[in-house]
């Protein structure tokens, strides 16, 4: 009960202080040159990215690294593109850290002060490092490597999947989502997937390059 009452404690404060903040700047018309960049996930609660955690938790093969929201907006007075990219890998067939990057594409519209409605577009699979054991695999370093061998490798390395999740049906929206911008400053952004979907909380990070 110990445990239970102290993880409540900090849930209510952690609560406290998002209700808080949202409040300092509620009210306000998004700033897009603010948002425009990219932003390293920091906390969530909401269940389609908590899957991918309690997936990594139970399958020791499958490693899940940082997350990030990246913005391309600042020079757009109602909208843009963003991509939602997520780090994972597959020890010890792909680095540890980064093995490969997952990235979700979509575009977004300002339908009112703070809320903005993502039009999803393309799911992507890029970036593959493949860790030096699986290389050696591919292509052992005591022996003269062959054209097969090399092709196999620049394949591995070049390789780019996308799906496309564009609705095409005349008349009716792509699969998207509203999301309520609740706060927004030079160095944080807290957001809320309307419907139930959970809080995010994110912190400007370094120019991601995709």
């Amino acid at each position: 009960m110990l445990i239970n009452a102290l993880s409540l404690r900090r849930l209510w404060i952690c609560l406290k202080w998002q209700v808080g903040l949202e409040g300092c700047n509620m009210g306000e018309p998004i700033d897009l040159v603010k948002l425009d960049g990219t932003w390293r996930l920091q906390y969530t609660s909401a269940p389609d990215v908590l899957v991918l955690f309690e997936a990594a938790a139970r399958l020791p093969f499958f490693k899940v690294g940082q997350i990030f929201q990246k913005f391309e907006c600042r020079d757009k007075s109602d909208g843009g593109v963003i991509c939602n990219v997520v780090r994972w890998s597959v020890p010890p067939l792909l680095e540890k850290e980064e093995g490969a990057t997952l990235v979700v594409s979509a575009k977004f519209d300002v339908v009112s002060v703070r809320n903005i409605y993502l039009q999803f577009e393309e799911v992507t699979v890029q970036n593959i490092y493949i860790s030096e054991e699986l290389q050696a695999l591919i292509a052992p370093a005591i022996l003269p490597r062959s054209f097969l061998s090399l092709q196999i490798l620049q394949f591995i390395r070049a390789f780019k999947a996308q799906i496309p999740v564009t609705n095409t049906t005349p008349g009716r929206r792509s699969v998207g989502g509203l999301y309520y911008l609740s706060y927004l400053d030079n160095n944080m952004l807290l957001g809320r997937a309307v419907g139930g979907g959970g809080v995010f909380v994110f912190t400007k990070a370094q120019p991601l390059e995709l």
